[in-house]
Parts: C-alpha cells; sequence; structure tokens
C-alpha cells in the first residue's frame, strides 16, 4: 500500500460531519463576507451550526438560510426564536428581502419561512417543513431536559438544519454535545465516550476533554460549525464591529452582619455557596434596590435593570416609577407586549431576569444598563450584557 492510499485509509477512519447539503440558490449581495461565508457553509453543510459572537449579525444568516431551505426542499420553513424575538426576527428577515410569517399554531403554517417562539412547539407538526432555523440555540444546553429531548426529536428528520448562538458552550464543552445530537451528528453520550473522561473518584457527573484528544476534538467540532468573535475570523473585515469598551461602574452596600448570627459566632460570615448568597441576596435585597433604583432614577435615556430573584423584581419595579416589570407568572402574550414596550420606547426602563428576557433582543437605545443582584451564570451575564 502506498503512503497516499494508508493516508486515504486513515482519513476514512475520520468523523468528520458529511456534507448533506446543496448550492446556494441566490447570491444575497447585501450581507457581509463574514455572514455569506457562513450561510454558504450552512447550505453546503445542509445540517451545521453558527456560533457567531452577538452584534455579527446572525440573524440576518438565519433569515436567509430559512429561505435557501425552503427553496431546497420545497417545502415550509421553520425559524424557532426565544419569546418576543419573534417580530424582531420577522424585520431582519423583512431587511434580507425575505417574506416570513409570524405563527402562533399549526393552521397558520404557509409555504414561506415562518417564525414561531419556542413555547408554540408543541402546537406545530414539524413534519411540514423542509427546513429549520433555531436562534439562540443554546436552549439546547440542558443534557437531559425536556425542552432539549422536545426539539431533538421533533426534527429528527428535518432534512436541513441551522443551529444559531453566540454562546454555545459557555461553561462546559459538553454542552457541545447537544448541537451535535440535535444537527444528527453524534449524540451527547457518544460524544463524551469518545473524547471526554469522568476519572472522579466520587460518583461526579463532571466530564473533562481528554488531553490528547483535544485537537481531533475541535477538528469535529470544525467540520459541522463555524465560530466568530469577529468578522475577520471568518476572512471578512473587522471595521464598524469593533464595539467601544464597556465601563463598569461597582455600586458597594453596606450589610449588618451582626444579624442572622449562626450559634456560636460573633458575626454572619457568608462564603460562596449557592445557600449563602440566596440568603445574603434576601438580607441585603433592600439596600440594593435602593442602589440600583437610584442609578436607573438619574440615568438619562433607557435603562435596563437585570434581577435575579421575583422579591428583587418586584422592590425594583415600585422603587422606579417609570419602570415596567417582566416576569415569569405572565402569561406569554403579556411579556410580549410589556417586552415590546420598552424595545420600541414607550417605557424608559425595564425591569426582568436574563433567563426571562436576556435572549436575541436588540436593545442598542439603552446605554445604562443595572445589575442589582450577582449570578454564577456566566452566560446570563454576557448575554444580558450584550443586549445593548
Amino acid at each position: 500500500m502506498s503512503l497516499t492510499a494508508y493516508r486515504e485509509f486513515i482519513a476514512s477512519k475520520g468523523i468528520a460531519a458529511q456534507s448533506a447539503g446543496f448550492a446556494m440558490a441566490q447570491r444575497w449581495p447585501d450581507l457581509f463576507p463574514h455572514q455569506r461565508t457562513t450561510l454558504q457553509f450552512a447550505c453546503e453543510k445542509g445540517r451545521s451550526a453558527a456560533f457567531l459572537d452577538t452584534g455579527l449579525g446572525k440573524s440576518r444568516i438565519e433569515a436567509c438560510a430559512a429561505e435557501e431551505f425552503r427553496i431546497a426542499s420545497g417545502k415550509p420553513s421553520l425559524i424557532l426564536t426565544p419569546l418576543a424575538v419573534a417580530r424582531q426576527m420577522q424585520r431582519e428577515c423583512e431587511s434580507a428581502g425575505v417574506e416570513a410569517r409570524v405563527i402562533r399554531e399549526d393552521a397558520e403554517v404557509w409555504p414561506g419561512v415562518n417564525i414561531a417562539n419556542y413555547e408554540r412547539l408543541p402546537k406545530l407538526d414539524t413534519s411540514r417543513f423542509g427546513g429549520v432555523v433555531l436562534d439562540e440555540s443554546s436552549i439546547l444546553k440542558s443534557f437531559t431536559g425536556p425542552t432539549k429531548r422536545m426539539i431533538c426529536d421533533a426534527f429528527a428528520d428535518t432534512p436541513y438544519r441551522l443551529a444559531a448562538t453566540a454562546t454555545p458552550a459557555p461553561n462546559d464543552h459538553m454542552e457541545l454535545g447537544n448541537h451535535s445530537e440535535f444537527l444528527g451528528l453524534l449524540g451527547s453520550m457518544e460524544m463524551l465516550c469518545r473524547w471526554f473522561v469522568n476519572d472522579t473518584a466520587t460518583a461526579s457527573q463532571e466530564w473533562r476533554l481528554k488531553g490528547h484528544a483535544q485537537q481531533d476534538f475541535w477538528r469535529w467540532v470544525s467540520s459541522w460549525s463555524r465560530a466568530a468573535t469577529l468578522p475577520s475570523d471568518l476572512g471578512g473585515d473587522d471595521l464598524g464591529f469593533v464595539l467601544p469598551p464597556l465601563r463598569y461602574h461597582l455600586h458597594t452596600v453596606q450589610a449588618d452582619i451582626s444579624t442572622d448570627v449562626p450559634d456560636g459566632m460573633l458575626f454572619r460570615i457568608p462564603d460562596g455557596s449557592a445557600t449563602t448568597i440566596h440568603k445574603e441576596k434576601r438580607l441585603t435585597l433592600d439596600e440594593r434596590v435602593e442602589a440600583a433604583a437610584a442609578v436607573a432614577n438619574t440615568a438619562t435615556g433607557a435603562v435596563i435593570v437585570w434581577c435575579e430573584t421575583n422579591d428583587e423584581s418586584r422592590a425594583l419595579a415600585k422603587a422606579i416609577p417609570d419602570a415596567i416589570e417582566v416576569h415569569g407568572s405572565m402569561p406569554p402574550d403579556a411579556k410580549v407586549e410589556a417586552l415590546d414596550a420598552f424595545t420600541f420606547g414607550k417605557r424608559r426602563v425595564i425591569v426582568s431576569k436574563p433567563k426571562l428576557a436576556g435572549l436575541g433582543l436588540n436593545w442598542q437605545h439603552a446605554s445604562t444598563v443595572v445589575f442589582a443582584s450577582v449570578s454564577h451564570s456566566y452566560e446570563q451575564h454576557y448575554q444580558a450584557v450584550r443586549r445593548a
């Protein structure tokens, strides 16, 4: 066997994602080069992921991909979005020259590009669609969650798929396995068994990437995804995409550590555990709300106020006279109405949690963002900052 033949034999044993796509039907001249590169890859692969940072135009890519999927399959295509992002996605489609409609149930599906919130998925017959696009696909992050399972099962036979998010694996590389599973590549457990190891002495479910497998793992990920922090990562021009530096202002409140003191101690000494932090949030709620409200009430222009608990949300909304509150117990339509009120400038201040409104929404009109509480989630903090 020649060396060339041997190398071809070894290459045949690899597991790079195979192409199952098509050539783009349209040229899309209004796209930036990095967007067109990502779109072309999505079409040629057929099932892929776009891991582009916030602000690089993923929504425009998603709109064009949904149209290309519709043309290639001869069937309607679907874009799934977080709550209140559907109308925003429809505007992105219109700006790209793609006709799209927001739907709420199966009877409203039309032959073109359809847009629906994730909450509406159970009301849709997914076998009708020739292509699907997941906006903010980090919703797949839960390893065994019912939402992830429902989405993967619903589109297991859909020929064309695109997953788009700026934070595919914010806390753990294992989360990439859920994207792979949605795209019909390796299942999450198969990915773990191939490149990861659980070598702890306890029954922990913590997995780590094997040192010798790192290059092979990322080569596999790059065979079905495109990632970029700036356009230049994909051969584009960074001009106009480099943001000005963020300015962080830390406001410190005084906590009375002589209250709620454990037996045998003179003072309350908090540690970093989730239980202790939750307790400290409760004990310092009034002081933090007062400080956060002072910033929001004196700021000029639109203000986003992020919190973590329902008690914080209620107190902040009460302390900021012109704020609108979005909380989890609101009906979906009421949430959308409240989010739109801030988005379109009808209300100056919004109070909500990052897990409710921290994904997908474009709030660049707000130059002041207040975090009235602390969080252990890198993804939620990063996404919340990038809304503005």
